[in-house]
Formats: structure tokens, sequence, C-alpha cells
């Protein structure tokens, strides 16, 4: 919500002043400094650019294993100069729930969640169990 505040005295307009208010938050984020808005109540989304790129990166890869232009995780390592941990680490990733990944997309994610953690913990397979475990992140 914008505000515009006077500042100065309005006998004269040559003495008034109007300030505009807008309500924003500076925050550091990797170094640099990120203008977030001010929403009314409302929890503004934070998105991780990390965990997007690498879910972005993992459904490509799982579309080029599943429309047979690649034939594994090791051939995309090869073509992207990737090691093959990596790719099946990231590959991994699609295996979560749907609902999870729409709220990773959605930016409402667990505030503990990282890719550092979803490379190095094996989500169970099962749907609702990642939810069970995702929820109790935050507890």
């Amino acid at each position: 919500m914008t505000r515009i505040i006077q500042t100065g005295a309005a006998v004269n307009r040559q003495g008034a002043k109007l300030t505009t208010f807008i309500p924003v938050r500076i925050k550091r984020h990797g170094g640099r400094k990120v203008v977030i808005p001010a929403a009314a109540g409302d929890k503004m989304p934070e998105h991780d650019a990390p965990i997007l790129t690498a879910l972005s990166k993992a459904f490509h890869w799982q579309r080029l294993i599943d429309e047979g232009i690649v034939s594994s995780g090791s051939d995309i390592a090869r073509r992207e100069g990737l090691h093959q941990t990596t790719v099946n680490e990231l590959l991994r990733l699609t295996l979560l729930s749907p609902t999870l990944v729409r709220s990773i997309l959605d930016g409402h994610q667990q505030m503990t969640l990282s890719l550092l953690w979803l490379k190095n913990n094996l989500p169970p397979s099962d749907w609702d169990e990642q939810h069970a475990l995702f929820d109790g992140l935050d507890a």
C-alpha cells in the first residue's frame, strides 16, 4: 500500500513537499541486495533459485530419457560434461510428489529445505511419506 505524506507547510505551493512511501524490505541474498515488496499481512513467496534450477534440469533430463534421446544419466553426464553422480542426484528430484514440486515452484517450500539436503538425502518413494517428512522439516 503506497502512501503520500505531506512534509512541508501547505501555505504556499513552493514550501509544500510530498514524500512517497512504498513499503518494501531489502534483503541480502547470495551477496546481492534484493528488494522485496511488503504485502499487507500476506507472506510473500520466497523462491529458492538453486532448487528451481535443479528441478528444471532434472525434469528436462527425465524428458530426454523418456523420449529416448539419451539412454541414461551417464549419457547425460557425458553430453553435459558433468559427473555422473551429480546428474543422478538431480534426476531423483523427479520422484518428488507433484504437490511438493508445485509448492517449491510457488515459493512455499519449507524454510529448512535446501538443494544440498535434497541431493544428500533420498526422499521416500511414497508421496504420503514424503509429505510427512517435508512437513516435519520445519517442526
